[in-house]
């Protein structure tokens, strides 16, 4: 990135804020600050971002934010400084999928904000809560192609769900307001605030803007009938949960629902432990990695009820299977205009998961005898599925499956696990138990670099969780240096490398239609176990399958006495010898 000139304006010291926003949206003045104080409008913003809950922010710095940062010094917010603006708005979009409430990035201007686009992607298709701040410049030069200029709205505004650009100082608090409104509200997804220099250091009121109340739905008293009267005639019903928009309590309360009902549930593609990996009524993902077809399962069912997603391309192998529109599909989202949405729509139901599963555990039902063989089969074939390989190391080269034959029974029951795009995620959609909501932390948009910047996000909202995350060679070199802030932080995630020497997933497509003629997916890697000793973790590097036990105990060693992440450097064999 080019280095941007210093600018010889100078802040100076404001006072705290002036008044407290409490969790139901009212404003109490503090005695001890007097209500007239002035403060910079940079420094309204984070005093708001607290009020709000932001308990951290992920930034790469830039001079045209620098108010922004200086609000941040005094503030209980931790500023976690990354090294890449794509890693930064990753973390931030793992924080949104976490949290009740949006995930926040802060980066610069031009070159910054293009780096940070693709984190905007991945919480647009994700349905993921977050803000992305943006620092401008100053307003007076606008439109004089200034250095790093860009159009802000124009490059935002088709993948973002507000873009909005503080033009009015005195309108700071109200702009996060409505920011942390738009991308909570609805179908969550990322919203991207413009700041400008010059008007963020203006100094304004320093009194909050209140809270404004995301609407969560409900299940009116027709919806309730419409949905019991379905059940009722249903032989095969499925649940399938998906989304950000969940709670653990809502989580918890339908997994309860659904084995009191001996009524089966699916998981949309990367979004496991809604309803835990050990319960009697999941019976597995839905989408790639799966090992029959995912017609089978959708075609077989005679109701299927979406909550908190809907049927879209992933799910419906490319909007082809489940397209009948005699079928039933009930969908339980709070977007109306349920976008991505394929197939037949029997009826929308406009709630949030926790409304709707609030206004679910009221209805009560016979239990067939149907849904019992039902669910009984679909959940024996997921047990088998999700059996464990022998831990015993075969000869020769270290393998996957003997990774996670030992890593699984190593794991404590709250467990995380994080990753990005790449057949080597097929291992955590298999094995990983997730027993909790948002134990699997993912990107659906196939986005590849999520892995690393994921799993630190992870590590520091939940530091006395155990948090893993997998990653390919060619994905974890698009976001390693970021293991330098997890040094710097004291994230401590155990990270997988499976290299393969290969772009996996490109290849096997090439195999398929253009058999023999390898062509732009080799690769050729590094020792990944020394880069993680370099950026102060420890690293280790296997490739003897009889070596991964001991590998593994060690790695977990060392988060657990030294309070550092580990990295395996897991190298395997190719499926197929390049031609």
């Amino acid at each position: 990135m080019t280095p941007e000139p210093q600018s010889t304006v100078t802040t100076s010291p404001t006072p705290p804020a002036a008044v407290v926003l409490h969790q139901d949206g009212a404003l109490q003045a503090r005695p001890d600050v007097p209500t007239a104080t002035l403060k910079s409008a940079g420094h309204v913003i984070v005093d708001s971002l607290a009020a709000h809950g932001v308990e951290r922010t992920y930034v790469v710095p830039g001079e045209s934010f620098l108010d922004v940062l200086d609000g941040l010094h005094h503030s209980d917010i931790e500023t976690v400084v990354c090294r890449h603006e794509g890693g930064a708005a990753y973390m931030a979009e793992a924080d949104g999928k976490m949290n009740q409430r949006p995930g926040v990035a802060m980066v610069t201007r031009g070159p910054g904000a293009a780096n940070a686009h693709v984190g905007l992607h991945t919480a647009w298709q994700d349905s993921t809560p977050m803000l992305l701040f943006v620092g401008l410049i100053p307003f007076a030069h606008r439109d004089r192609e200034a250095f790093q200029e860009f159009d802000i709205k124009a490059w935002f505004d088709t993948g973002a769900k507000r873009v909005m650009v503080l033009d009015h100082a005195e309108r700071a608090s109200e702009i996060v307001a409505e920011a942390m409104f738009a991308a909570m509200s609805g179908r969550p997804g990322p919203v991207v605030v413009g700041l400008p220099e010059d008007i963020i250091r203006q100094q304004i009121d320093p009194a909050l803007h209140p809270a404004i109340p995301v609407a969560a739905g409900g299940m009116s008293r027709t919806d309730a009938a419409a949905l019991e009267a379905a059940l009722a005639d249903s032989k095969k019903p499925l649940f399938v949960t998906g989304g950000n928009d969940w709670t653990q309590e809502a989580a918890d309360e339908l997994t309860s629902w659904l084995e009191r009902h001996h009524i089966p549930a699916a998981a949309e593609w990367r979004t496991q432990g809604t309803v835990s990996f050990d319960s009697p009524s999941y019976v597995g993902p839905i989408g790639y990695g799966r090992p029959r077809p995912t017609y089978d399962l959708l075609e077989e069912t005679d109701l299927l009820v979406f909550v908190g997603t809907v049927p879209g391309d992933v799910i419906t192998d490319g909007f082809v299977c489940r397209q009948d529109w005699n079928k039933k599909n009930f969908l339980v989202t709070v977007d109306p205009s349920l976008r991505g949405r394929s197939g037949p729509v029997s009826r929308q139901i406009l709630a949030k998961p926790e409304a709707f599963v609030r206004e679910l555990a009221d209805i009560s039902l016979p239990v067939k005898e149907e849904w019992k063989a039902w669910t009984g089969r679909m959940r024996a074939e997921q047990e088998q599925f999700a059996a464990l390989p022998p831990a015993a190391p075969a000869p020769g080269q270290a393998r996957m499956d003997t990774l996670m034959a030992n890593l699984v029974p190593r794991l404590p029951g709250d467990a995380m696990v994080t990753f990005g795009a790449g057949e080597h995620t097929n291992w955590a959609h298999r094995y990983f138990p997730t027993r909790r909501y948002a134990s699997m932390i993912s990107a659906r948009n196939g986005s590849m670099g999520y892995s690393v910047p994921s799993a630190i996000a992870a590590s520091l909202a939940e530091p006395r969780r155990r948090v893993v995350t997998i990653a390919g060679d060619g994905e974890f070199l698009m976001n390693g240096q970021e293991l330098a802030t997890a040094a710097q932080y004291g994230a401590t995630p155990l990270v997988i490398v499976m290299d393969n020497q290969e772009y996996g997933t490109i290849r096997t497509h090439q195999e398929r239609h253009y058999p023999e003629r390898v062509s732009g997916t080799q690769l050729k890697n590094p020792d990944f176990g020394l880069m993680a000793r370099a950026f102060g973790g420890f690293g280790i590097t296997v490739t003897e399958d009889k070596d991964v036990a001991a590998a593994l105990d060690a790695a977990l060693a060392a988060i657990d006495a030294d309070g550092v992440f580990a990295l395996i450097h897991l190298v395997v064999a190719q499926r197929v010898k390049a031609y």
